[in-house]
């Protein structure tokens, strides 16, 4: 049930679309802009192939041309992906089908309400606080709440949308789907001004992390109920990765010193028992020996997500392992026998992941290294040589023989598909790097949007951080904000700028204020009216790639 929301995301591949420059030709022959193109290419051969042989099934079956239920029921979950933005759905969360709560609905429609006006469509007064698809994601966030009710405050793994927890549910969850919930739930909390979300999604990160193993480890599996381990094995792989995930962007989207210290804690406790030349193995969480010497490809991420905290050497000597992985093969196998350097038997298909990809976009933003453009290079070839059919893109059963199965997962068109467009997209709306914005009226002062810093969800769903401080009453934080837009009013325009206040208490409403503009970068001038407070910087030319990653400008370096 609600499959079709993981594909959500490509509500903005229209918004990829928008008019703009063709990327120059760059990297060691790579020709961008031809990339590019054949990326574009392969998301309508696989999505229109999907809409004429498959709908209103989930799933396109691309060898024989038809559709199937992946999930229980008709959601028409691929068609979702590419539809969504021309109309706005009429969508019922009362299926009485079990549904995974991280992995469904709320990112994407979060995604597509803050992505609305920018693909062009007519958002109702009071936007971004308010319109249809952020009622709808509360709505379903609402019901996704009863999972949290138990004794530690981590959450069921399924929740019925209908009439909650099921009474034979079973307490055991991993620990991936006990900790993704926090960009996501504090977004909404933000966005609609109700905290719940926010403190469950923290309730449970925290209970993880206080029943971490005293070599400081998480296990695979925990049942909610008792806080006791089930599956011993720790990694950066399936079934944990995404809780690191979230602990960092977490931490960048929310200015939260505490995630970003909680994962630094992890990443060394990781670095001394899991990590062995560049490869991370997985390690009894008590004893940090050795388990199983393989590497997944649901590791991919890891990379990516080392670039998000400045530790750009280590990101790309591991990111050069997974490539040479893939050159071996033509794709990543689910699991590699590193000791053995092949695949592991009844692991060897590749159903097209997107996470070596994910990972290639961040570090590219980072570095500019060509070799991550040939990676994406290599990446269009192999999928285009092995796995394109007449009515798709087929999931690669075995890659010593590159069988193909008959099935193409959404998160090919959701996820795969769009970190390889946006790491050939070099002028996206996506990268910016604050040099533009746009500035929104709300119901509480003017707000900052498409400032860049876009925080993707752990399924590629992205998230405006500026949106976070858009929907408070607080006026300090107005403040804030306004002081930041004249920073860069200032910057661009190079002369006086004057601002307009508004607030919501009673006497204040009105009120005007003007501020020369500052005579550095990201400097500031305080008005006398406003109370003394520190102002974080925003984006100046001179900051490092990973002091851009929120608007409200460096977020934290590991200087240990």
């Amino acid at each position: 049930m609600l499959r079709l929301f993981h594909s959500l995301g490509w509500f903005w591949l229209w918004v990829l679309h928008l008019p703009g420059q063709l990327a120059p030709v760059t990297g060691k022959g790579v020709d961008v802009a031809h990339y590019r193109e054949r990326v574009k290419s392969m998301f309508y051969h696989a999505y229109n192939n999907y809409l004429e042989n498959a709908f209103p099934y989930d799933e396109l079956r691309p060898l024989t041309c038809d559709g199937q239920d992946t999930w229980g029921s008709k959601a028409s979950y691929t068609c979702f992906s590419g539809r969504f933005g021309t109309s706005i759905p009429n969508i019922f969360f009362s299926h009485t089908d079990r549904c995974s709560g991280y992995s469904t609905v709320v990112g994407g429609l979060l995604s597509a309400h803050l992505l609305s006006k920018k693909a062009g469509i007519e958002v109702e007064a009071g936007w971004p606080c308010s319109g249809p698809l952020l009622r709808m994601a509360e709505d379903a966030a609402r019901k996704l709440l009863p999972a949290f009710q138990t004794p530690t405050g981590m959450p069921y793994g399924t929740v019925n949308l209908l009439h909650g927890v099921n009474p034979g549910e079973t307490p055991v969850t991993c620990t991936a789907g006990i900790g993704t919930f926090i960009v996501e739930f504090a977004t909404l909390s933000h966005l609609t001004g109700d905290p719940v979300f926010e403190d469950v999604a923290r309730k449970a990160l925290k209970t993880l992390w206080k029943n971490r193993s005293e070599i400081g480890l998480v296990g695979n599996h925990i049942d909610v109920i008792t806080a006791k381990w089930v599956a011993q094995d720790a990694g950066i792989g399936a079934g944990v990765d995404s809780y690191f995930e979230y602990l960092v962007k977490g931490a960048i989207l929310l200015q939260d010193k505490e995630l970003m210290s909680m994962f630094h804690d992890y990443n060394k406790a990781i670095k001394n028992y899991t990590k062995f030349d560049d490869w991370y193995l997985w390690v009894q969480m008590y004893k940090g020996t050795v388990s199983m010497p393989v590497f997944q490809s649901l590791e991919a991420y890891w990379p990516g997500l080392q670039s998000l905290i400045g530790d750009i050497d280590n990101a790309m000597r591991t990111f050069l392992n997974y490539y040479t992985v893939w050159k071996q093969f033509g794709g990543l196998p689910e699991f590699y026998n590193i000791p053995q350097g092949y695949t592991v038997e009844k692991r060897e298909g590749y159903p097209l992941r997107p996470e070596l990809i994910e990972s290639a976009m961040y570090l590219y933003r980072a570095t500019q290294d060509p070799t991550l453009l040939e990676l994406g290079r290599d990446v269009v070839e192999s999928i285009e040589k092995i796995s394109k059919v007449d009515c798709g893109f087929a999931t690669i059963k075995d890659l010593r023989d590159h069988r193909l199965d008959n099935r193409m997962e959404s998160f090919f068109l959701a996820e795969t598909v769009k970190y390889l467009y946006l790491l050939f997209d070099l002028d996206n709306f996506i990268h910016n790097s604050g040099s533009s914005f746009d500035v929104v009226l709300t119901p509480y002062g003017e707000c900052v949007l498409g400032a860049g810093g876009y925080i993707f969800n752990t399924e590629a769903h992205p998230i405006d951080p500026a949106a976070l401080h858009c929907c408070k009453k607080q006026k300090e934080e107005q403040w804030e904000v306004e002081d930041l837009m004249r920073e860069f009013y200032s910057l661009q325009r190079n002369k006086k700028f004057t601002l307009t206040r508004t607030s919501n208490k009673k006497g204040d409403e009105g009120q005007k204020d003007s501020a020369d503009s500052p005579s550095g970068c990201c400097k500031e001038k305080i008005n006398s009216k406003q109370k003394e407070r520190q102002i974080p910087l925003l984006s100046c030319p001179s900051q490092p790639f990973n002091s851009k990653l929120a608007v409200l400008g460096q977020v934290f370096l590991d200087n240990t």
